[in-house]
């Protein structure tokens, strides 16, 4: 097996939808209240026109199937927000016009993002009935003083609740956790996470609370206010301990925050990881589509009403397309690839890389923090911990 590049010369990757896959994202902009951690665009809003919402999503699905005819999809991934507040005849209008506007895979991949307080078995049957087949929650603690504390509207009597009624009416249940949490010790967080194990669920994303600019816990951290954060060793600790125990579990770590069962892995989500191809409708919405040697960026406006008065008035509701450089294919790729325990095929990266890059990944695998095979280049394990630095070193950045 290699374990170092020579030279070579550059040259246009071309993109295989069928290799690496083709989902469909739908953005659901709106919360019941907005998490003091979250970045996302999500929006707190008192009266939402449902039936206004669903024409445009099936417009813009319309318009979006016109730029890719013939390809066949093989995920749709309801996000947010919460996307467990929309009416189930919404879901179903949607996934009625994905239906006639693509081919979709025999064994088609249909999640949903819930809450909690979201819940309730009618909706949850309207779901499924329309052709959801995976329910993603958003649970993020089994303490009800940290639920108060990260902002979220459930306690975890309610958690509990709603978990199962998830899984009583969908095959397949992933739920969210986060972790590294303000005076959180190493043994909480443990005992934490046992607990989620045993629920016997068949996915978990396991996520280190991370301080974003622009919310409400970017603004108290800059004040002082944000206190009893784990220092980096203490967070390092626990993603340690987060790969041991969900190992022990049967919950293999097949990307840096996604443990699951063999089978049960995120298939819209490795489309991300794989650098596959994905549309993104509704607003803030993004996607990376490819046509033959070029691949484009695409972003929806973020501010829900400026989105959906746009595609009431048909027009585009995006900013203008954005065509990559082999630089920025490169980068994105290995940003999102290296992040999966199966890493990078090399045939696909190598032809972009010129020689810093090659020098690059050669002094990170003679440092053992990578690991070149005769196909893959993949994140050693005592690189995992310090992926973002390995990225830089790479790039060059």
């Amino acid at each position: 097996m290699p374990t170092r590049f020579g030279s070579l010369s550059r040259a246009v990757l071309p993109e295989n939808w069928q290799q690496s896959g083709f989902g469909l994202y739908i953005h659901w902009p709106f919360c019941a209240a907005k998490c003091p951690y979250c970045d996302f665009n999500s929006h707190v809003s008192a009266r939402i026109d449902q039936s206004r919402w669903r024409d445009a999503y099936i417009r813009e699905i319309a318009r979006a199937a016109e730029l890719t005819e013939g390809r066949v999809l093989s995920t749709v991934f309801f996000g947010g927000g919460t996307p467990s507040l929309m009416d189930g005849e919404t879901v179903q209008a949607i996934l009625d016009e994905v239906r006639r506007s693509w081919p979709v895979s025999n064994d088609i991949e249909i999640t949903l993002e819930a809450n909690p307080t979201s819940v309730d078995a009618a909706r949850f049957g309207a779901y499924r009935e329309a052709g959801v087949n995976r329910l993603s929650m958003g649970i993020q603690a089994l303490n009800n003083d940290d639920l108060r504390l990260l902002g979220r509207l459930h306690s975890v009597e309610e958690a509990f609740s709603a978990f199962k009624i998830a899984r009583a009416t969908f095959s397949r249940v992933s739920f969210d956790l986060i972790y590294a949490r303000q005076n959180q010790t190493l043994a909480d967080w443990g005992s934490e996470l046992r607990r989620a194990l045993d629920l016997a669920v068949d996915h978990l994303s396991l996520y280190q609370l991370t301080i974003e600019e622009g919310t409400a816990f970017g603004d108290r951290y800059s004040a002082g206010k944000l206190r009893g954060l784990p220092n980096d060793d203490l967070a390092a600790d626990m993603f340690e301990a987060t790969q041991r125990i969900t190992e022990s579990y049967g919950f293999h770590a097949y990307e840096t925050s996604n443990h699951a069962r063999s089978g049960e892995e995120s298939r819209h989500n490795l489309i991300y990881w794989r650098y596959g191809d994905y549309l993104g409708i509704g607003p803030g919405a993004h996607g990376r589509l490819s046509f033959g040697p070029t691949r484009q960026a695409t972003e929806a406006f973020r501010e829900p009403g400026k989105w959906l008065a746009a595609v009431s008035e048909h027009r585009r509701p995006e900013h203008p397309v954005q065509h990559l450089s082999q630089d920025d294919i490169l980068a994105e790729m290995l940003l999102m690839g290296l992040r999966l325990r199966e890493g990078v095929p090399v045939a696909r990266y190598l032809p972009l890389a010129n020689e810093e890059i090659i020098n690059n990944i050669n002094e990170l695998v003679e440092d053992g923090l990578l690991v070149l095979a005769a196909e893959t280049l993949t994140v050693s394990d005592e690189g995992r911990p310090l992926l973002n630095t390995i990225l830089r070193k790479i790039l060059g950045a």
